[in-house]
C-alpha cells in the first residue's frame, strides 16, 4: 500500500491527468479517489462528483452524464445539467467503469479527448474542465479483448493506473485497520486499543471477499456486541457471527463456545484441522458410549450411522489409543 499511496500522492499533483484505479470490490477505490481530489491543489475547492456506472440506467445514462434540453425525450419537462457540468473545475469519479454501457463509451471518449459535452437534444457543445478518475472492479484488458470495452477508451483512461491489493494480500495491515475502525466507531464501544494474537491469526486466514469494507463492518459488529474490556479477542469475533435479534436475548446452545475452544486449541497446539476433527469425533464417540440405558444400535441411530460403522470407529479409536500408549 505504501507504493500505491506514493503514486496516488504524485498523481494528485498532476491535476489534469486521468487516473484509473483497479481493485476488487471493497478495497477502497472511492476513498483513494477522494484523497487524490483532496490533495489536488487546483481542483480540491470544487466538486467531487461520483457516478455509479453499475446502477445508472442505460436509457438515461447519456442524460445523467451530459444533461438534456427541455423536450428532448418523453418526460423531459425542463432542461437539466448533467454530472459532467456539476463537476466542472473539479473531479468526476466514474465508479465501476467496466459496467458502462458500450453505446455510451464513444460519447465519454469524445468528452475526455476534447473537453466538451453536448447535452441530449442540443446542437450546441459546452466546454467542461473536469478531471476524470475511473475505477474498475475487474480487469479491463480482457474486456477489451472480448470487445465489451472500447480499446481507444481504455487507452484514454489508462494514463495512470493504480492497483489496490485485496485485503488477503495485506496481512500486515490488519491490526492498524481494525484499531482505526475501532477509533472511528468508538460510539459503539469506546476504548478498544489492542487485539489478541489468536484473533489476528484467525482474521488473516479469512478470505474477506468484501475486503476493507467487510472488515470495517465486522469491527462495528464486534464493537456493538462488546460490553467490557479494551481488547478484541477471538471470542468477540465468534460472538458476532450469529447476531441476536435486536432486543432479544442471545440463545446459547454451546456450539459457539465449543467452536471458540476448538479454535484456540488448534492454534495453541498447532494441530491440523483434520487431526482436530479426528480428535473431536473420538471424544464425541466416547461420550456417546457412556450414555446410560442406550444400546449400541440406539447410539448408532443418534449418531446417524450404522451399528457396523460405529463398531469400526470404536475399534479404530482403540487401536489408535493403544499405539499412543505403546509409543
Amino acid at each position: 500500500m505504501n507504493a500505491v499511496l506514493q503514486c496516488a500522492y504524485k498523481a494528485a499533483q498532476v491535476s489534469d491527468t486521468t487516473v484509473t484505479l483497479q481493485g476488487e470490490t471493497g478495497t477502497g477505490k472511492q476513498v483513494l479517489a477522494r484523497a487524490i481530489h483532496a490533495l489536488d491543489q487546483k481542483r480540491s475547492r470544487y466538486a467531487f462528483v461520483t457516478v455509479h456506472c453499475s446502477t445508472i440506467s442505460e436509457s438515461l445514462a447519456e442524460s445523467e452524464l451530459f444533461g438534456h434540453r427541455k423536450g428532448s425525450f418523453s418526460g423531459a419537462d425542463s432542461a437539466r445539467a448533467g454530472l459532467f457540468q456539476a463537476a466542472d473545475h473539479g473531479t468526476i469519479f466514474l465508479d465501476d467503469i467496466n459496467d458502462l454501457p458500450l453505446r455510451l463509451q464513444p460519447k465519454l471518449l469524445d468528452a475526455l479527448q476534447r473537453g466538451i459535452i453536448r447535452p441530449l437534444g442540443s446542437d450546441r457543445e459546452t466546454p467542461v474542465d473536469v478531471r476524470v478518475i475511473a475505477a474498475a472492479n475487474r480487469p479491463l484488458e480482457p474486456m477489451v479483448e472480448a470487445g465489451t470495452f472500447r480499446v481507444d477508451l481504455f487507452h484514454r483512461l489508462n494514463v495512470i493506473q493504480l492497483r489496490l491489493p485485496p485485503l488477503r494480500e495485506r496481512a500486515d495491515d490488519f491490526a492498524a485497520l481494525i484499531l482505526e475502525f475501532a477509533r472511528r466507531h468508538a460510539k459503539l464501544h469506546n476504548g478498544v486499543a489492542s487485539l489478541e494474537p489468536e484473533l489476528l491469526r484467525h482474521l488473516q486466514s479469512c478470505p474477506f471477499d468484501g475486503n476493507v469494507r467487510e472488515l470495517e463492518n465486522l469491527v462495528q459488529r464486534m464493537l456493538f456486541d462488546k460490553t467490557e474490556g479494551h481488547s478484541f479477542s477471538l471470542a468477540d469475533w465468534l460472538r458476532q457471527q450469529e447476531p441476536a435479534a435486536a432486543g432479544a436475548p442471545r440463545e446459547d446452545d454451546g456450539l459457539g463456545r465449543a467452536a471458540s475452544l476448538l479454535w484456540e486449541t488448534m492454534l495453541r497446539q498447532g494441530v491440523s484441522f483434520s487431526e482436530l476433527m479426528r480428535r473431536v469425533e473420538s471424544e464425541l464417540l466416547q461420550k456417546a458410549l457412556t450414555v446410560k440405558g442406550k444400546t449400541r444400535r440406539e447410539i448408532a441411530g443418534m449418531l446417524n450411522t450404522s451399528e457396523r460403522t460405529l463398531y469400526h470407529k470404536i475399534s479404530s479409536r482403540r487401536r489408535a489409543d493403544d499405539r499412543r500408549a505403546a509409543g
